[in-house]
């Protein structure tokens, strides 16, 4: 009879990433090339930590993997470590040691742990773990292409001069991560600084998710003038806002029925702190 290989649980290394890119291409989304995925799991900020996550080896193979993106923040006034839960992929003969790459990652010490992005088998089983759920209400809204006032900035140097010490520091640290996208947008008096992502729908890429946004009041004086940048700049038709970033929708919005969930977990950080910066949303652009 032969032998059942013995699977092994580690840390996630930078060398590790070559063959973790190869099995997330594989078996997880193949939209990405392995080269890809491999170096989207390296985040663009400085970080103490070594390590990407964890993941599962059979005889020497990859066959199963959680990444993961460490970060630390100052959150009214002092630092906050977060440790974003990214691509969870284990093979279908190796699905009872997916819980081990879990425990893992969650007996971190110290950390506040957020899935911005998890599946739906994934939510209840991060409920019962201690997870809970962020606001993510909000609406799907129609790009107008008719002329709005204003200028838009996407010049990386340009978006330096004009923004204040803490978002030049987001954008020095997310500047080469590949889904996050740059703009700063001038109108009536408003500027407010914008990060956003492309998105997929039903397979369509013609979807606009708002990371973040310097100044949530300000952004709903320059909305518009976004809006109509995604549309005739990037081929984006629509947006998807959430209410706790954006603000109150336009009026032509429509509210969304079942919006993506997103959970965080820890006593360090309250959810209304918590953005979506710093994570596989900025980073990984399946």
């Amino acid at each position: 009879m032969p032998s059942t290989p013995t699977v092994t649980l580690g840390p996630l290394r930078t060398a590790d990433l070559p063959d973790v890119g190869r099995f997330l291409h594989a078996h997880l989304n193949s939209r990405l090339s392995a080269r890809q995925w491999a170096e989207s799991l390296l985040p663009t900020w400085e970080t103490d930590e070594e390590d990407h996550g964890f993941l599962l080896r059979a005889d020497g193979d990859v066959v199963g993997v959680y990444g993961a993106f460490y970060s630390q923040r100052r959150v009214d006034g002092r630092t906050e470590r977060y440790c974003n839960l990214a691509a969870w992929c284990v093979l279908e003969g190796h699905r009872a040691h997916g819980l081990r790459l879990l425990r893992a990652m969650l007996a971190q010490p110290g950390y506040t742990f957020t899935d911005l992005s998890p599946s739906g088998s994934v939510v209840p089983v991060n409920e019962r773990l201690g997870f809970v759920r962020l606001d993510t209400s909000g609406s799907l809204v129609v790009h107008l292409p008719w002329s709005a006032g204003g200028r838009v900035l996407t010049d990386p140097a340009r978006i330096q001069v004009t923004l204040g010490e803490r978002d030049r520091q987001i954008h020095r640290d997310h500047a080469r991560a590949a889904a996050a996208r740059h703009v700063v947008v001038v109108a009536g008096g408003s500027s407010c600084y914008v990060v956003f992502r492309r998105v997929r729908r039903k397979g369509l890429p013609l979807f606009a998710r708002v990371l973040y946004v310097s100044d949530p009041a300000a952004f709903g004086a320059v909305a518009g003038r976004f809006r109509r940048h995604l549309l005739w700049r990037h081929g984006i038709v629509f947006s998807i806002d959430e209410r706790r970033l954006t603000g109150d929708p336009p009026w032509h919005a429509v509210a969304l029925r079942s919006p993506r969930p997103a959970m965080v977990r820890g006593a360090g950080a309250g959810a209304a702190e918590v953005d979506y910066l710093y994570s596989e949303l900025t980073c990984v652009p399946w």
